[in-house]
């Protein structure tokens, strides 16, 4: 039951197995693995990181742990991914410590170009729903100086909570599991720094190392049930689908409709749930929260077109083809509003 044990050492190992790298690093969620990735990068107080604005709170929130601030750049229509063009201007405005790309839904960002705009500064992969999948043949979790995964209960593979970094660089998985079991120096009680208590319990580990043994599965699971919605939705301008891009074969951990602006997204949702089919929105942009308005942005408008206005649907990797229908057959029956790109 403990932190330490050989299902986390194994767990550890099957995952850096699937991403591509030599090292993995498991804690006790993605937030954590997060901000300890930013911390083996050299990220501290007063650092700027670049993150995109729509995305899941615990980006910037990392962030913020780290003692850093969030610069929130906008996303693009082409992949609804961080701007790699802003992120280039972004890199001579603020001279950022490091830059956060997500993989929204499980989808790849353009990591290439995000690269190649970022220069000599660290890229770290926010791939919290994205394990399993490629970017032009090569794993999500490879494609930076660090990533990180999330094992959360709503993810494809699950551990019932836990996350993990990985990385080809020793020094910063060294500093990250010294970071994420106190900072204790050796057997005794005597510690490097102010640590923390972030290592994945050996239980968690375990449940983990049996969902890898179906990821194939899952993962051809979710793809089919993405490819049947797609065909569903195909001729239609009130939803748009989150666009997958060529560069890459996504994981498709949710499915997810854009809808035309917040008021037809809620009405889509009323309308699922009163046929007993379970929808929510997601992400809203984070540069207008509370938490984070005071912070430097750069936005185009992409983000705040997609706020509050992408619908997921039913789409877990057991879902039947015949409760898909279902879904379907009821979208058949609503209309909402064209949607336009926020250009």
């Amino acid at each position: 039951m403990s932190s330490a044990g050989q299902q986390v050492t194994a767990f550890e190992a099957a995952v850096a197995d699937i991403a591509g790298t030599r090292h993995a690093v498991a804690t006790v969620n993605g937030t954590a693995a997060l901000h300890l990735a930013l911390l083996a990068a050299g990220v501290g107080p007063g650092d700027s990181v670049l993150v995109p604005d729509w995305t899941f709170a615990a980006t910037a929130k990392a962030v913020l742990h780290a003692g850093a601030i969030p610069v929130f750049l906008d996303n693009t229509e082409e992949s609804w991914s961080l701007d790699p063009a802003l992120v280039a201007e972004a890199v001579e405005t603020y001279q950022p410590r490091a830059v956060i790309a997500v993989h929204d839904l499980g989808h790849a960002a353009d990591m290439d170009a995000i690269r190649a705009a970022a220069g000599a500064v660290p890229v770290i992969e926010d791939a919290a729903g994205a394990i399993g999948e490629q970017y032009k043949c090569r794993p999500v979790g490879s494609l930076g100086d660090a990533a990180i995964f999330s094992f959360n209960g709503n993810k494809t593979v699950t551990a019932g909570g836990g996350g993990t970094i990985v990385t080809d660089r020793e020094e910063w998985a060294d500093r990250a599991r010294s970071l994420s079991t106190q900072a204790r120096a050796g057997a005794g009680y005597r510690y490097a720094e102010a640590g923390f208590n972030y290592r994945m319990p050996n239980v968690n580990a375990a449940l983990g190392l049996a969902q890898f043994e179906r990821l194939d599965a899952m993962l051809a699971a979710k793809r089919a049930i993405a490819e049947r919605y797609d065909t569903a939705f195909a001729a239609r301008d009130d939803v748009s689908p989150m666009p997958r891009c060529d560069w890459g074969q996504s994981a498709c951990w949710l499915y997810s409709l854009r809808c035309a602006d917040h008021d037809t997204a809620s009405d889509l949702i009323a309308y699922l749930n009163s046929a007993g089919i379970e929808a929510r929105t997601f992400w809203e942009t984070l540069s207008d929260q509370a938490p984070y308005a005071e912070f430097p942005s750069m936005r185009t408008g992409v983000a705040a077109a997609l706020s509050d206005t992408v619908v997921s649907l039913p789409c877990s990797s057991h879902l039947s083809e015949a409760d898909q229908g279902r879904v379907i057959a009821a979208l058949a029956d609503w209309r909402g509003a064209a949607v336009r790109d926020a250009a």
